[in-house]
């Protein structure tokens, strides 16, 4: 796909977000078994299940731009999780290890946040109001 107009971009923008939610709702279970402090474990089983909610509302808004089946691919995000999964197969202190999985987990909020950003404007500059 090129990028002919906003709306494309716009588009590329969601189907990258339905790929990283996907790949979230896979990897966070992951990390809430990987976390040993419980206040942790419950931060990731929580945003685990706003995940699910945020990739129904992507998917929804990919639905208004009339594509139901994305096909992009994260990479991004995939680097990001690869790189958590490497904390989680460390050996060592189990605190130093929950640092090393919020650190992670930062990474991944951070990224979201300005595909948010970027989608949210767009969505706005191609006068969807429901996006």
């Amino acid at each position: 796909m090129g990028f002919n107009s906003l709306k494309d971009v716009l588009q590329e923008q969601l189907e990258d977000l339905h790929s990283a939610e996907t790949q979230l709702v896979e990897a966070l279970p992951k990390m809430a078994r990987s976390a040993h402090h419980d206040e942790l474990r419950q931060a990731f089983e929580h945003h685990f299940e706003e995940t699910r909610g945020h990739l129904k509302r992507v998917e929804d808004a990919l639905g208004e731009l009339g594509v139901s089946q994305p096909t992009e691919v994260c990479k991004g995000m995939q680097g990001l999780i690869a790189e958590g999964e490497e904390m989680m197969a460390k050996q060592g202190d189990p605190t130093a290890k929950d640092a090393a999985l919020i650190g992670a987990a930062q990474r991944v909020e951070h990224y979201e946040i300005a595909g948010y950003g970027t989608a949210r404007q767009l969505a706005d500059d191609c006068g969807f109001d429901g996006i």
